[in-house]
C-alpha cells in the first residue's frame, strides 16, 4: 500500500510539472507563416501585420502568424506558386502581375472609375465572392483589397486633356495601356527607379496612388498632380488548401468572418493615407492639386474604353462570360459608392 501510495504521489507531482511548463494541457500553437512582396512600411504589408494581430486576437493566441515583408521568403512572381507549393502558408499577390491567368478578377482593373479604396475593394471582393473563378480553385481566398484610384504627380502641370501628348510618363501594367490611349507616352520602370529618372527627366511624373506623394517624397520632385481616379490595381491574399484543410473549424470561421472587414479595413487605411499624403503634400511642398475640365474628362472615357472593350474580348476567350461580368462591376460599384463614396 505504501508503495502504491508512493507512486501515486511521484505521478501526481510529475503530471503537475508537465502542466506548469507547458508540456501537458497546453494547446498547441498553430504557425501560419504570411509572405509579402512589397517593403514592410507600404500598405499591402501594413494589412498583413493588421490582419496577423487580428487573427491571433481572435483565436485567444491558438494562432500565430509570422510575417515576411519585403520579398523574403516569396517574391512578386512566384507568390501565388509559391503558396501552393506550400513554402509559403499565406501570400499576398498582385494578379496583374500575370497577364491572362485570372482574367475575372482584370475586370476591376479596367479604367471605369472609383471614388475610393473601399469601394474599389469591397467591389473587387464582391465580384470575387459572386462569381468564385476556377483561377482560384487552387487555394484558399483570405481577402482582396486594391491600391487607392490612380493620379498624375507631374514635374509639369496638365491641365486640359491636350497637355498630355507625347510626355513620359511613368505607369505600369493596365495603368500603361490607359494612359497611351489619352496620349501620353507611357514609360516603365520599378518604382525604386522614379526619383532618379524625375531628376534626370527622362520622365515628367508618374501615374500611381497618391500616398507615394509623402511615402516616398515624390512631392519634392512633383508639384503637380492631376486627378484622373479611372484605374486601381488589385491584390489578394491566398492560403494553401492543404493549410486551410488542417486548421481547426473555430480558426477556419475566424478567418472567414475577417475576410470582408479586412477588404473594407485596407480600404479605409488607404483612403486615410492618401488624404494624409494630400495635405503634407500642400503644406511641406505648396503642390497643386488639378481637376481636367468636365468636358475632358467626358472625352478622357471615351478614349479609354476601347481598353475595356479589348478586355471584354479576351476575357470571353478564356471562358469568362465577361460582359455579366463588367455589368457587375459597375452595379457594385455604383451601389457600394452610395454607401462608402465619402
Amino acid at each position: 500500500m505504501k508503495r502504491r501510495g508512493f507512486l501515486a504521489i511521484l505521478l501526481i507531482l510529475v503530471f503537475g510539472s508537465l502542466v506548469l511548463l507547458g508540456g501537458v494541457g497546453e494547446a498547441k500553437v498553430i504557425k501560419l507563416r504570411y509572405a509579402n512582396f512589397p517593403p514592410a512600411p507600404t500598405f499591402p504589408c501594413v494589412q498583413m501585420e493588421r490582419w496577423a494581430r487580428e487573427v491571433e486576437k481572435r483565436t485567444g493566441g491558438k494562432v500565430k502568424v509570422e510575417t515576411y515583408p519585403g520579398g523574403t521568403l516569396l517574391g512578386a512572381k512566384n507568390m501565388f506558386d509559391g503558396v501552393i507549393a506550400g513554402t509559403a502558408d499565406i501570400g499576398c499577390f498582385c494578379p496583374s502581375y500575370h497577364p491572362g491567368r485570372f482574367p475575372l478578377l482584370e475586370a476591376v482593373d479596367q479604367p471605369i472609375g472609383y471614388p475610393n479604396t473601399k469601394v474599389a475593394s469591397l467591389t473587387l471582393f464582391d465580384l470575387y465572392r459572386k462569381w468564385q473563378p476556377k483561377s482560384l480553385k487552387k487555394v484558399k481566398v483570405v481577402t482582396m483589397f486594391t491600391c487607392a484610384p490612380t493620379h498624375l504627380m507631374m514635374k509639369v502641370p496638365l491641365r486640359r486633356l491636350g497637355d498630355f501628348k507625347g510626355v513620359e510618363i511613368r505607369a505600369a501594367g493596365t495603368l500603361a495601356k490607359s494612359l497611351g490611349l489619352l496620349g501620353a507616352t507611357p514609360v516603365a520602370m520599378p518604382m525604386s527607379d522614379v526619383p532618379e529618372a524625375l531628376q534626370k527627366g527622362v520622365i515628367k511624373g508618374l501615374l500611381s496612388s497618391l500616398e507615394v506623394m509623402k511615402d516616398f517624397k515624390f512631392a519634392e520632385y512633383c508639384r503637380y498632380v492631376t486627378y484622373l481616379g479611372f484605374q486601381v490595381v488589385s491584390f489578394a491574399v491566398v492560403m494553401n488548401k492543404d493549410t486551410w484543410n488542417s486548421l481547426p473549424k473555430d480558426v477556419q470561421k475566424v478567418i472567414d468572418d475577417l475576410s470582408r472587414e479586412q477588404a473594407l479595413w485596407t480600404g479605409r487605411y488607404m483612403d486615410d493615407h492618401v488624404k494624409e499624403a494630400i495635405e503634407w503634400s500642400k503644406k511641406t511642398y505648396n503642390v497643386e492639386f488639378i481637376k481636367l475640365p468636365p468636358e475632358d474628362m467626358v472625352k478622357a472615357k471615351k478614349l479609354v474604353k476601347p481598353m475595356i472593350d479589348a478586355y471584354i474580348k479576351r476575357a470571353k476567350a478564356a471562358g469568362v462570360p465577361a460582359d455579366k461580368v463588367m455589368k457587375d462591376v459597375y452595379s457594385l460599384r455604383d451601389k457600394l459608392a452610395a454607401k462608402y463614396g465619402d
